[in-house]
């Protein structure tokens, strides 16, 4: 009987494993952006959206978003949607210095720490939250999100 029972805990646990976070639905977010426009993540249902938590004092943040535009540039046809989030604290001056000498073609969004703790109660930056056409968060990746990441965990959603 005991052997039953952790055989079936077993199961159920690789079988989370394999198919990532699972899906939860999104919170439904509503957060400025660095002009005061309000960014909803609910306008986005019907793309596969990367929220992005990061900081310009974040030296990985900082590293991986010139992937995060590459990948918005070549797939937003497909229905790819970057979205970053700042993470306190944040200087607004220093945030629209930083997005404009990399030329960020995506929304940036003002975060706080709630924000993030939706998401993730640590203090790990940068992590990027995926999010399917359906509104279902489907992994939530710590770190640098390297290429080999977006194909496995982000590109199969584009099918």
């Amino acid at each position: 009987m005991i052997r039953a029972v952790i055989m079936a805990t077993l199961l159920i646990a690789l079988s989370s494993l394999v198919l990532g976070q699972g899906k939860t639905p999104a919170p439904q977010l509503v957060l400025k952006d660095i002009e005061g426009r309000s960014v909803r993540l609910s306008d986005y249902k019907g793309k596969i959206v990367l929220l992005n938590f990061w900081a310009t004092w974040c030296a990985p943040c900082r590293a991986e978003m010139p992937d995060l535009v590459k990948w918005q540039r070549e797939y937003r046809k497909q229905g790819l949607q970057v979205i970053g989030v700042t993470y306190p604290p944040e200087e607004l001056a220093e945030v629209r210095k930083f997005i404009k000498s990399i030329k960020v073609n995506y929304p940036i969004a003002l975060g706080d720490k709630q924000t993030k703790a939706l998401f993730d109660k640590g203090e790990t930056l940068p992590i990027t939250v995926v999010i399917d056409r359906k509104g279902m968060v489907r992994e939530i990746i710590q770190g640098i999100i390297f290429p080999e990441e977006f194909e496995q965990k982000v590109k199969l959603f584009f099918q």
